[in-house]
């Protein structure tokens, strides 16, 4: 038996509390009719009820409606986050950004960043609000920038519209934005609480987050393992399926890395089969190539690594494939190449023959370069073929704790998701 054994810290997941007085629960097959269209970037509460329940929290097969009544800032800024998650996959190499208007207790604004070069959540939330915007409490979860960049300073905007008060989830690491939005706000007049919600909010943003502090991509190492611990090829039943654990992964991943070994007859590039997902860059190693490769039909754009001068074959040679050689294929300058492209985020797929991910495995724990690690259990027992784990997983033996390990299922497997 080949399970790897990691050391974690203590770690409890408690669901969202909701204050009960705030919230009643309809069933799910309730049609709620709208009154009014939904425009990308913000919406109004107010004025729209659903006619499905996406978007809404569910509660073991309830769905929940907000009611008249006092809610913490806590549930606001949940909102805030459920809306930034509307763009997941969109915003790179921007954070995910959600904003409420709130005023006398109702909600009457509410926007996201839809992508990067479009208006921020703010703007979406005030125009959404208009004239009640005055004197209202603007929610949003991360700092307001003050600087010009594509956009105007969402700051001015705020001011402009004579919010009251500004209550963020979290200060945006950015340096040029660091507190500098909140000194804004605060040296006009408005009231500013920071830090509602806050791991909530940093969460939504890890490698928003991860490349602003450190100035490298975010990476996760994703594998399968029989439930007798062999190391497996396969994906779970619907893990491919829109909804899926990993069609929602290669939506929210900019790139992903994947083995050499995939250039066969029955390789497909993996894709997102969530509706109006963004691919994610393809990132092919290829140590030792044959004279010429032949590249099946991709999705994306396709980069090769190799460590020696090759050819596509001419059917690959007319798709969007680059080539880059050389002098040693490793995972640092991999990750430089896709910081130079603007990608925040890496996934690190574990899936053919793990001996040409060796290297590049050991280098990425030797050097602290992975971040997070997915990994999904299938409901299978493997006695026929014992398929190892790469070495440098089956040697790290003590070195490496795991912090905040969670579960979870999908379909009938089980995932673990941990961070290094």
């Amino acid at each position: 038996m080949h399970l790897q054994t990691f050391s974690f810290s203590n770690y409890s997941l408690s669901p969202i509390n909701f204050s009960p007085s705030a919230y009643f629960f309809i069933p799910k097959q309730t049609k709620l009719v709208s009154t009014s269209s939904f425009k990308p970037g913000f919406c109004n509460l107010v004025k729209r009820v659903y006619k499905s329940p996406t978007g809404l929290r569910s509660h073991g097969g309830m769905v929940g409606v907000r009611c008249e009544g006092q809610i913490d800032d806590g549930v606001y800024m949940r909102r805030c986050v459920e809306l930034a998650r509307k763009a997941i996959g969109c915003t790179s190499p921007n954070p995910m950004v959600g904003c409420v208007i709130v005023k006398d207790g109702k909600i009457v604004g509410e926007g996201f960043h839809p992508k990067a070069g479009q208006p921020h959540a703010e703007v979406f939330a005030l125009r959404d609000a208009g004239d009640l915007a005055e004197n209202a409490t603007a929610y949003v979860s991360l700092e307001p920038c003050n600087h010009y960049g594509r956009t105007p300073p969402c700051t001015e905007s705020l001011i402009k519209a004579k919010v009251k008060k500004v209550v963020i989830g979290m200060v945006d690491p950015n340096p040029i934005v660091a507190s500098k939005g909140v000194d804004k706000l605060r040296g006009s007049g408005i009231d500013v609480t920071v830090g509602v919600e806050e791991e909530l909010c940093k969460k939504l943003n890890e490698p928003y987050i991860h490349k602003m502090l450190t100035g490298k991509p975010y990476v996760t190492l994703r594998y399968s393992l029989s439930v007798n611990g062999h190391f497996s090829d396969q994906l779970g039943e619907e893990a491919v399926r829109s909804g899926g654990y990993y069609s929602q992964l290669l939506q929210e991943y900019d790139a992903i890395i994947l083995s050499p070994t995939s250039f066969t007859e029955k390789f497909s590039f993996p894709a997102s089969n969530e509706p109006g997902a963004n691919q994610p860059l393809q990132i092919l190693i290829a140590r030792n190539p044959s004279s010429q490769i032949q590249i099946p039909k991709a999705t994306s754009k396709v980069i090769i690594f190799t460590d020696r001068e090759t050819s596509l074959e001419p059917e690959s040679a007319q798709k969007s494939i680059e080539t880059v050689v050389l002098d040693g294929i490793n995972l640092e300058t991999i990750l430089e190449y896709c910081k130079s492209q603007g990608l925040c985020s890496v996934l690190l797929d574990l899936r053919g023959n793990t001996v040409d991910f060796e290297e590049i495995l050991m280098e990425g724990f030797e050097q602290n370069l992975l971040q997070k690690v997915v990994v999904e259990v299938l409901p299978v027992w493997d006695g026929i073929k014992e398929e190892k784990l790469p070495l440098a997983l089956e040697n790290l033996g003590q070195r490496i704790k795991l912090k905040n390990l969670t579960s979870g299922i999908s379909s009938r497997s089980v995932l673990l998701e941990g961070y290094f």
